[in-house]
């Protein structure tokens, strides 16, 4: 596995290996005998002609009734053929063991998208799964949601920033809600404009540990439509640039009524600082949202999950979509 310090210097190729090293993106098999049945690149949508996809893992023995989302994101770049190694490495097993149903979804890559263009997936992706719900044998109003990384952070927002549904909607599915029950987040970024510590920019952090590069910056390259020119163009104001930072920031979201939210950090985290973690949660607590931060000591970005947190992951969901204490 490449550290993050042997990058090429193509932005693309930056990008793809940083995702193939984070612990969520390992290719490896997923074990043949688990106790689920799969389907494989579900259509959930369309981008621009190209069709965006999910896979389902629905329990054999008994199902719960309710179903968790997984971001599959790395540095904001989506592969399916990513899913088997994270998969192996979280341990679903023990979730479908519980009776989820997990979805899988594979969302529109930096650096041919941006974030809010990946926004756009992930709504799209929970109002398909919230529609097709008696489909899978799961409760429409109990969804949750996981990720780490950049899916920790897609995850944070799909939690303080899920759309009611358009009653007026031609297409069904977008008339559902994209908002999601529960929410697990591994170290997830929290603040592009407060990232390190306060006042310091994603970039420059990124930069300053990766040795002047930043291969994640494509995903924050903002830009607008021109009618008159019927062209896009890059937003360089400062002042709309911060606005925007601050839109795909979920602490800026952070309101009354957001989803129980546990993140779970290491403390020598050089990446997504956990600094990070520690910026957001004042916000939930002022809010009246129950979050939990849980601190892995000596945890880089990334590591080979603990029993007792792989636990604490279960018994989140378990509490918040099944009700259990």
């Amino acid at each position: 596995m490449p550290s993050l310090y042997q990058l090429s210097r193509s932005m693309k190729r930056l990008a793809y290996l940083i995702a193939a090293a984070a612990v969520w993106q390992v290719a490896s098999s997923f074990a043949e005998e688990s106790p689920f049945k799969r389907k494989k690149e579900i259509i959930y949508g369309r981008k621009h002609g190209l069709a965006m996809t999910l896979d389902v893992f629905q329990p054999l023995a008994k199902r719960n009734g309710r179903g968790i989302v997984f971001v599959v994101s790395g540095g904001w770049f989506s592969a399916q053929n990513k899913i088997d190694g994270a998969a192996k490495r979280l341990n679903w097993v023990e979730l479908i063991k519980r009776g989820y149903t997990l979805f899988a979804v594979v969302h529109g890559s930096q650096p041919k998208y941006t974030i809010p263009e990946i926004r756009e997936d992930m709504h799209r992706a929970v109002r398909f799964i919230r529609h097709n719900a008696k489909d899978y044998s799961i409760d429409p109003e109990q969804i949750g949601i996981f990720g780490g990384s950049a899916g920790g952070h897609l995850s944070l927002m799909q939690g303080t920033d899920g759309l009611d549904g358009d009653p007026g909607a031609g297409d069904p599915v977008e008339r559902q809600s994209s908002r999601v029950q529960a929410v697990v987040a591994y170290f997830p970024p929290t603040d592009f404009l407060n990232y390190g510590k306060e006042g310091q920019h994603f970039d420059k952090h990124i930069r300053k540990i990766l040795n002047g590069k930043n291969p994640f910056l494509a995903a924050l390259d903002f830009h607008h439509y021109d009618n008159d020119q019927n062209w896009f163009e890059r937003v360089t104001e400062e002042v709309e640039v911060q606005k925007r930072l601050r839109e795909v920031a979920p602490a800026t979201h952070v309101s009354k009524g957001d989803p129980p939210t546990l993140i779970i950090h290491g403390d020598a985290d050089r990446l997504v600082p956990i600094q990070q973690a520690h910026w957001i949660m004042p916000k939930f607590k002022e809010a009246g949202i129950e979050a939990e931060l849980l601190v892995m000591p000596g945890k880089d970005h990334g590591w080979e999950p603990e029993p007792e947190e792989l636990k604490k992951f279960g018994d989140w969901f378990d509490k918040h979509l099944l009700g259990d204490n």
